[in-house]
């Protein structure tokens, strides 16, 4: 839900500032004030967007803490094509494909991750995994090193490595 200030009841009907009269802007006759009913209008279709994508975002994970990848895929997948730029949506998307034995789907958004966030040690490890699945050992074992490098306590990292060294051989 989108709040106003007070101050925002009734602008429309004032006249702009300083006691001039609106001037007409030449685009059908509508006052040049009107611009900013548009731009406000925007920012409010905006912002339920992104309260919408929000509320998608919060019931995948929901879905996915529950252990139900598909059902959480599905609000994930609405809620990245209304914020495509959020990471935390793209890394849940991430783990509900890799979840459902969609590795390839999985390594799609985890390398979109790290495009977006290089520095993100998970997104390293979770492509590790996927990798792996997909018998690509040598991008396998180059993430899990990243991941272990960026935080070399994580025991599930160190883990990941110590898989990628065995298929390694």
């Amino acid at each position: 839900m989108t709040t106003r200030d007070p101050g925002d009841e009734g602008v429309d009907a004032q006249a702009p500032a300083g006691g001039e009269a609106a001037q007409d802007d030449g685009r059908d006759g509508r006052a040049a004030h009107d611009d900013g009913r548009e731009d406000r209008a925007a920012q409010e279709d905006a912002a339920a967007q992104g309260e919408r994508a929000y509320d998608l975002f919060q019931t995948g994970r929901r879905f996915l803490a529950e252990r139900h990848p598909a059902q959480a895929a599905m609000f994930l997948e609405r809620a990245l094509l209304l914020a495509p730029d959020k990471n935390s949506i793209r890394e849940a998307l991430g783990r509900s494909y890799y979840a459902l034995g969609r590795y390839g789907r999985a390594t799609q958004e985890f390398e979109e991750l790290l495009r977006r966030a290089p520095t993100n040690d998970y997104a390293h490890f979770a492509m590790a995994r996927c990798l792996l699945k997909l018998e690509d050992v040598a991008g396998a074992l180059r993430a899990a090193r990243l991941a272990v490098a960026m935080a070399p306590g994580n025991a599930d990292y160190r883990r990941a490595l110590d898989d990628c060294l065995a298929a390694a051989g």
